[in-house]
Parts: C-alpha cells; sequence; structure tokens
C-alpha cells in the first residue's frame, strides 16, 4: 500500500482520514481544490518517530507540489457529525519548502496526541489512540476566505450562511474578526448582508507562517463579497451537497477571483 498518495487516490478513510477522503472525492467529481497529496497516518507517526526513509518519502512525494505549502490534519475519525475536532488537531499554514516537512508533522502529530485532544475524544465517546493522516497542498493566497453552511446550523433552515473576511479564513475560523454575514436562499436570491468588522486579516510572510496584518480603515466594515461572488458559493454549494449529501460546513476562498473549496464536512451538532 502506498503511504503517500495524490489526493484523488484516496478513497478508504481508515487509512488517509476523511479529510484527505473528502477531498480526494471533490477532485473526483471535478470540484475547485488546490493539489495536494494525502498522508497515512502510519508515514506521519514514522515521521514523528524520526524514522528517515518515511521522511525521505515523504519529501520526493510532495516535491511537485508549488510552495508555500499547508499542512492539514486528516485524522481516521475527525469530521463526521458527532465530532468535528475543529481547533483539536493542528493546521500549518506557509512551510516554504519540503525540507520543512519534518517539523510540520511533528507539530500535527502531536496535537493529536495532546492532553486536550485526548480528552476531547474521550467526551465524544471515542476511545481508541488516534490515527492521524495529514493533507498536504499549495497555499493560496486569498483575496478573501470563510465558511458557508449550506443550511442554517441554528434554526435548520433551507438557506445558505456565509461568514467571509480579507485573506487568508484562519481569522474566520478562529474568531479573530467580526465576519461579514450573508444568508442566501436556494436560489441564489439574497435575503440578508451584514458587514463585519475585519480589523485585521491573517496573511503569508515572507520568512514562512502568518501574521494578523492591519486592514486599511476604508476595508473594514466594507463588505468583502460581491454579488458574483455569492452566486459562485451557491453554486459551490449545491454541488457540494450533490457529491456529499445535505447539511455541509464549507471552508473556501478566493483567490485571483478563482473560488477554491478547502474542505467540506458534515454540520456537527455542536457547530459554531
Amino acid at each position: 500500500m502506498k503511504r503517500v498518495v495524490p489526493l484523488e487516490e484516496a478513497i478508504d478513510d481508515s487509512i488517509f482520514g476523511s479529510k484527505a477522503v473528502g477531498l480526494g472525492q471533490a477532485i473526483r467529481d471535478g470540484l475547485p481544490v488546490p493539489p495536494g497529496v494525502a498522508l497515512t497516518g502510519a508515514i506521519v507517526e514514522a515521521v514523528a518517530a524520526g524514522e528517515e526513509p518515511a521522511l525521505h518519502e515523504v519529501a520526493r512525494r510532495i516535491s511537485h507540489l508549488k510552495t508555500p505549502l499547508a499542512f492539514r490534519s486528516s485524522a481516521v475519525d475527525e469530521d463526521g457529525a458527532m465530532a468535528s475536532f475543529a481547533g483539536q488537531h493542528l493546521t500549518l499554514l506557509n512551510i516554504l519548502s519540503v525540507d520543512d516537512a519534518r517539523s510540520a508533522l511533528n507539530k500535527i502529530w502531536w496535537s493529536a496526541n495532546s492532553d486536550s485532544a485526548i480528552t476531547y475524544r474521550l467526551k465524544v465517546g471515542l476511545f481508541i489512540r488516534p490515527s492521524v493522516g495529514v493533507v498536504i497542498q499549495s497555499l493560496l493566497d486569498p483575496e478573501t476566505a470563510g465558511v458557508m453552511f449550506t443550511r442554517n446550523p441554528v434554526t435548520g433552515a433551507d438557506e445558505r450562511m456565509i461568514e467571509a473576511s480579507w485573506g487568508l479564513g484562519e481569522a474566520v475560523v478562529a474568531g479573530l474578526v467580526i465576519p461579514d454575514n450573508y444568508r442566501m436562499d436556494r436560489s441564489g436570491q439574497v435575503l440578508e448582508r451584514r458587514p463585519g468588522v475585519k480589523r485585521i486579516a491573517v496573511r503569508s510572510v515572507s520568512a514562512g507562517g502568518t501574521i494578523e496584518e492591519d486592514v486599511a480603515p476604508e476595508l473594514v466594515e466594507r463588505l468583502c463579497l460581491s454579488d458574483q461572488h455569492l452566486q459562485e458559493l451557491n453554486k459551490l454549494a449545491t454541488r457540494c451537497e450533490e457529491v456529499y449529501g445535505t447539511a455541509r460546513d464549507v471552508e473556501w476562498a478566493f483567490a485571483s477571483d478563482t473560488l477554491y473549496l478547502l474542505q467540506c464536512r458534515a454540520i456537527t451538532k455542536s457547530a459554531r
């Protein structure tokens, strides 16, 4: 069995984790996903244990990807309808070269084995040791990014709920800003637009990693999505439900005016 495969070849979530398999399914169904590879939990653990052949295998398999890179956890039992593990497992952005793979994989493996992650696992009824796969992708440099629910996660209403901000989506996911909020019906009609307060944008830096950059004053409360952006997001929501099923939690980004899917998972009972 290959321990590192192109994302589109990740088909077994018991080996690669649900995030990798979900993105692989998206690519096979023609959804716009940044290029990347999927690592099994076994090879991530081998790298964390200091096994040089495992590290060399990872480096060889990711050498074709355009840098910088994003490393995202894909544990076997995360991102289900009952437990998303949001905030428990590490995501590392703007990894500058394949030479930094060892450190990145070590950090992600340890995040899944931390006291807080293990406590969360026990809380949601998971009593087995985690197997932590990893998705490695070329990192986008987005103008805007955020999250979208294909159904209202609070009321259950059949409408799209979108949260958006400038820069990388981590500003929204980590609660660093009050994002713009939009509601749309299934036909794409905009029901509500509510500007947020977006004083910072998370952006990549040349030395690696990210910074929280001050947003220009005139952009802080300006809506960051146009009507065209909203219509593209509505089409993406429809396509995600066709591929994955109803009630999805989607992470997305617009880079050079092209919409990309970064993640699509079931809305959990504790979603936001």
